[in-house]
């Protein structure tokens, strides 16, 4: 009767920068379907969502973790793994940004967002989005923790 209820959930590798320095690999478990829009649950939506500790599987000592998400610096998943599906049909904001977090790292991408465009400037994106935005990098997208970020610089596109 228990396996009626269960939720099915699919195991996703992610590279995840802890706070002090310093990357673990994990796997992460996410629900085959989100409950906030169409499509299977992503791992921005576990980072962005409520709770303390996230649950994953440890991949060097083979066992069950609970990571703090205000100590992962960011995480890196696949892009297929982060792809969005909501259909959206505006065109949106995009940069090219190096990021500097408060441990010296850096992380450069592409940010891309839509928003009204009485507050579409990349401040106003970093004040106000989620607090784990997406990088786009070439093969995959880093969710980078905002708190633990130190400064962002726009860069020119080659």
């Amino acid at each position: 009767m228990t396996e009626e209820l269960r939720v099915p959930k699919r195991k996703v590798p992610v590279e995840v920068g802890l706070s002090g320095g310093g990357t673990r690999r994990v796997a992460v478990f996410l629900a085959e379907y989100a409950s906030h829009h169409t499509g299977a649950e992503r791992l921005g939506d576990l980072l962005n969502g409520e709770g303390e500790f996230i649950p994953a599987l440890d991949e060097e000592a083979k066992a069950m973790t609970f990571v703090n998400r205000a100590g992962v610096a960011f995480a890196r998943v696949s892009r297929a793994v982060e792809a969005g599906g909501d259909g959206e049909l505006t065109i949106p904001t995009e940069h090219t940004v190096e990021v500097a977090l408060v441990d010296g790292r850096t992380l450069r991408g592409l940010v891309s967002y839509v928003l009204p465009p009485e507050r579409s400037r990349l401040v106003d994106y970093l004040n106000d989005g989620p607090p784990f935005f997406p990088l786009l990098e070439a093969d995959a997208v880093v969710l980078v923790n905002r708190r633990l970020v130190s400064r962002v610089v726009a860069l020119r596109d080659p």
